[in-house]
Protein backbone atom coordinates (compact mmCIF):
# COMPACT_ATOMS: atom_id res chain seq x y z
CA UNK A 1 0.00 0.00 0.00
CA UNK A 2 1.41 3.21 -1.03
CA UNK A 3 1.53 6.25 2.04
CA UNK A 4 0.29 9.61 1.12
CA UNK A 5 2.15 12.42 1.37
CA UNK A 6 0.28 15.38 2.87
CA UNK A 7 1.82 18.76 0.66
CA UNK A 8 -0.14 21.22 2.01
CA UNK A 9 1.44 24.78 0.97
CA UNK A 10 2.04 26.61 4.10
CA UNK A 11 -0.44 29.50 4.20
CA UNK A 12 1.29 32.87 3.45
CA UNK A 13 2.56 34.90 6.57
CA UNK A 14 0.32 38.75 6.59
CA UNK A 15 2.22 41.46 5.52
CA UNK A 16 2.53 44.07 8.80
CA UNK A 17 4.26 46.94 10.20
CA UNK A 18 5.46 46.69 13.61
CA UNK A 19 5.64 49.72 15.96
CA UNK A 20 7.45 49.77 19.26
CA UNK A 21 7.39 52.17 22.04
CA UNK A 22 9.94 51.45 24.46
CA UNK A 23 10.56 54.72 26.12
CA UNK A 24 9.92 53.83 29.95
CA UNK A 25 7.85 50.39 31.16
CA UNK A 26 5.79 48.76 30.28
CA UNK A 27 6.92 48.33 26.67
CA UNK A 28 4.47 48.47 24.12
CA UNK A 29 4.71 46.60 20.63
CA UNK A 30 1.75 46.81 18.00
CA UNK A 31 1.39 44.81 15.23
CA UNK A 32 -0.43 46.71 11.97
CA UNK A 33 -2.21 45.23 8.74
CA UNK A 34 -3.53 47.86 6.09
CA UNK A 35 -2.74 50.57 8.80
CA UNK A 36 -5.15 48.99 10.99
CA UNK A 37 -3.64 47.70 14.83
CA UNK A 38 -4.25 44.22 14.74
CA UNK A 39 -2.64 43.11 17.81
CA UNK A 40 -0.72 44.24 20.88
CA UNK A 41 1.82 43.26 23.11
CA UNK A 42 2.91 44.94 26.47
CA UNK A 43 5.84 43.58 28.86
CA UNK A 44 7.45 44.85 32.24
CA UNK A 45 10.96 43.03 31.30
CA UNK A 46 13.75 44.77 30.07
CA UNK A 47 13.97 45.81 26.74
CA UNK A 48 17.62 44.55 26.29
CA UNK A 49 16.46 41.31 27.42
CA UNK A 50 12.52 40.77 25.95
CA UNK A 51 13.28 42.78 22.34
CA UNK A 52 14.78 40.02 20.58
CA UNK A 53 12.18 36.91 22.14
CA UNK A 54 9.58 38.99 20.80
CA UNK A 55 10.49 40.37 17.83
CA UNK A 56 12.00 36.55 16.73
CA UNK A 57 8.30 35.65 17.55
CA UNK A 58 7.01 38.77 15.37
CA UNK A 59 9.13 37.32 12.08
CA UNK A 60 8.42 34.19 12.37
CA UNK A 61 4.51 34.58 12.12
CA UNK A 62 4.03 37.74 10.03
CA UNK A 63 6.30 39.03 7.05
CA UNK A 64 7.47 42.09 8.26
CA UNK A 65 7.39 45.34 5.65
CA UNK A 66 8.87 48.12 7.92
CA UNK A 67 9.99 49.30 11.25
CA UNK A 68 8.21 52.14 13.33
CA UNK A 69 9.39 53.60 17.15
CA UNK A 70 8.68 55.96 19.12
CA UNK A 71 12.74 57.58 19.14
CA UNK A 72 12.03 59.71 22.56
CA UNK A 73 12.45 61.66 24.59
CA UNK A 74 12.40 59.23 27.49
CA UNK A 75 14.55 57.08 29.25
CA UNK A 76 18.13 57.76 27.27
CA UNK A 77 19.09 53.98 28.10
CA UNK A 78 15.60 53.02 26.67
CA UNK A 79 16.47 54.80 23.56
CA UNK A 80 19.41 53.33 22.63
CA UNK A 81 18.40 50.35 23.27
CA UNK A 82 15.31 50.31 20.90
CA UNK A 83 17.28 52.39 18.01
CA UNK A 84 20.54 49.45 18.39
CA UNK A 85 17.95 46.94 17.97
CA UNK A 86 15.74 48.27 15.02
CA UNK A 87 18.49 50.02 13.34
CA UNK A 88 20.33 46.50 13.31
CA UNK A 89 16.80 44.44 11.77
CA UNK A 90 16.61 47.35 9.15
CA UNK A 91 19.85 46.69 7.97
CA UNK A 92 19.96 43.10 8.36
CA UNK A 93 16.81 42.78 6.82
CA UNK A 94 16.57 45.19 4.36
CA UNK A 95 13.44 46.77 5.98
CA UNK A 96 12.87 50.59 6.39
CA UNK A 97 12.93 52.39 9.96
CA UNK A 98 10.79 54.65 11.08
CA UNK A 99 9.99 57.56 13.60
CA UNK A 100 7.90 59.89 15.53
CA UNK A 101 8.57 61.35 18.71
CA UNK A 102 6.83 60.32 21.82
CA UNK A 103 4.20 63.61 22.15
CA UNK A 104 2.64 61.48 18.93
CA UNK A 105 1.96 58.72 21.21
CA UNK A 106 0.35 60.74 24.70
CA UNK A 107 -1.87 63.69 22.97
CA UNK A 108 1.34 65.81 23.34
CA UNK A 109 1.74 65.89 27.60
CA UNK A 110 4.45 66.35 29.44
CA UNK A 111 6.62 63.33 29.77
CA UNK A 112 8.26 62.76 32.70
CA UNK A 113 12.75 64.02 32.61
CA UNK A 114 14.29 64.45 36.09
CA UNK A 115 12.92 65.33 39.35
CA UNK A 116 10.06 67.84 38.64
CA UNK A 117 11.45 68.63 35.36
CA UNK A 118 9.49 67.12 32.34
CA UNK A 119 9.77 67.24 28.45
CA UNK A 120 6.98 69.13 26.75
CA UNK A 121 6.54 69.95 23.66
CA UNK A 122 5.69 73.95 22.41
CA UNK A 123 5.19 73.90 18.58
CA UNK A 124 7.35 71.52 17.17
CA UNK A 125 10.35 72.30 19.88
CA UNK A 126 11.33 70.44 22.63
CA UNK A 127 12.55 71.46 25.40
CA UNK A 128 12.59 70.64 29.25
CA UNK A 129 10.61 72.75 31.59
CA UNK A 130 10.07 72.58 35.82
CA UNK A 131 6.22 71.51 37.01
CA UNK A 132 4.83 71.76 40.25
CA UNK A 133 1.92 68.99 39.57
CA UNK A 134 3.12 65.84 37.84
CA UNK A 135 0.64 65.44 35.14
CA UNK A 136 -0.68 61.92 33.85
CA UNK A 137 0.96 60.97 30.57
CA UNK A 138 0.38 57.48 29.05
CA UNK A 139 1.88 56.37 25.95
CA UNK A 140 -0.55 54.45 23.95
CA UNK A 141 -0.29 52.70 20.95
CA UNK A 142 -2.60 54.19 18.18
CA UNK A 143 -5.63 52.42 16.53
CA UNK A 144 -4.41 53.37 13.27
CA UNK A 145 -0.76 53.91 11.96
CA UNK A 146 -1.06 57.47 9.76
CA UNK A 147 2.38 56.69 8.01
CA UNK A 148 2.89 60.07 7.02
CA UNK A 149 3.39 61.23 10.23
CA UNK A 150 6.82 59.20 10.86
CA UNK A 151 10.02 60.39 9.52
CA UNK A 152 12.52 58.56 7.63
CA UNK A 153 15.31 59.97 9.97
CA UNK A 154 15.14 57.40 12.71
CA UNK A 155 17.77 58.59 15.04
CA UNK A 156 17.08 59.03 18.64
CA UNK A 157 16.31 62.54 20.25
CA UNK A 158 18.82 63.03 23.21
CA UNK A 159 17.52 66.22 24.63
CA UNK A 160 19.08 67.04 27.89
CA UNK A 161 17.72 70.50 29.18
CA UNK A 162 19.28 72.50 31.60
CA UNK A 163 19.17 70.94 34.91
CA UNK A 164 17.87 73.33 37.59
Amino acid sequence: MQKQLNLKKPMPKKKVDILLIALSSPIMIGVYQDNKLIRSIKSEEKSSDILPVLYKELFDQYDVQALFYANGPGSFMAIKVAYVFLKSLSVLKNIPLFAKDAFYFNQNQPIKALGKLFFVKVASEIKTQKLEKVPLSTLRLPDMLEYNEFSTNATPLYIIGAVG
